[in-house]
């Protein structure tokens, strides 16, 4: 017997909610329009549409998945990030939306060349260029397999021409050349947190979640080098985690930028560190 939408639904958002899975009901209703093929806000419109055996099959198949605590942006494929939809896989950060900070801020002043480290899907160095179409950038990453994925992303959005994505370990493989902007969100939880993460965030790839030292040393690593590849007076623009505000600008001070500022995010929790490099 097939039954409605929105009874379906209500099942499945019950099988959430006992999973122990936050935002049950909007999770199962992006599920069921991923498989319907119609956007969330179209559920509403189809809840009394009866579902016949494949769909209800297929949809109650993605419910499994999430209530195994597997990410949603795994299932669906793709994760909407501030402008644009990026191509997503389990070799790669799901971004959040914190990290849409990072990017307002970059994008409070002109740009011409940006640099991002550990590009993952691609998905801050891309929305930059997307809104600033006279602009060009490498992004690069330790996976093959992210570049991969950022690269998918480039041609979806039309920047491939824009843009040169390649596998380095930090600026091991940048060109000699400088940036007015480097961004940069580095693996910065301390290992000694990671058994409290949820099981969503356990599921992404470890090496981009920690630096298994002190969750400090990317920032340091990369601050040492900075200067070396940035235009006079062009910053320096970090993701970091709630409390390393502190340290992140105490870091960057030893290595001789100014201008340091960190930003909150929308929790009124410290995100962003930015800064600028030597006009001399």
């Amino acid at each position: 017997m097939t039954q409605s939408v929105q009874a379906v639904l209500k099942q499945a958002s019950q099988i959430l909610v006992s999973s122990g899975v936050a935002g049950a009901q909007r999770d199962a209703k992006l599920l069921m329009a991923f498989v319907l093929g119609f956007e969330p806000h179209q559920v509403a419109l189809h809840r009394d549409a009866m579902l016949d055996v494949d769909q209800e099959l297929a949809f109650m198949a993605t419910i499994k998945q999430r209530a195994s605590r597997v990410p949603i942006s795994h299932i669906l494929g793709y994760r909407d990030f501030f402008e644009n939809r990026f191509i997503l896989t389990p070799d790669v950060l799901d971004p959040r939306p914190e990290t849409e900070q990072l990017v307002s801020h970059a994008l409070c002043e002109d740009f011409e060349a940006v640099l991002d480290l550990g590009t993952g899907s691609g998905c801050i160095l891309l929305s930059l260029l997307a809104k600033r179409p006279l602009a060009q950038g490498i992004g690069v990453d330790q996976s093959a397999k992210a570049i991969a994925v950022a690269k998918l992303n480039a041609q979806k959005l039309h920047l491939s021409a824009r843009v040169q994505l390649m596998v380095s370990n930090w600026f091991s493989e940048v060109p000699t050349t400088t940036f007015d902007l480097i961004v940069s969100n580095p693996p910065y939880i301390h290992p000694d947190a990671m058994a409290a993460l949820s099981a969503e965030v356990l599921h992404e790839p470890e090496m981009a979640l920690t630096d298994h030292n002190d969750g400090l040393s990317h920032y340091l690593n990369i601050a040492k080098q900075a200067h070396d590849f940035l235009t006079p007076n062009g910053r320096l623009i970090f993701e970091i985690g709630f409390d390393q505000g502190a340290a992140v600008s105490e870091i960057l001070s030893q290595q001789k930028f100014y201008d340091i500022i960190i930003l909150e995010d929308l929790n009124n929790h410290p995100r962003v560190v930015a800064c600028r490099a030597s006009d001399l």
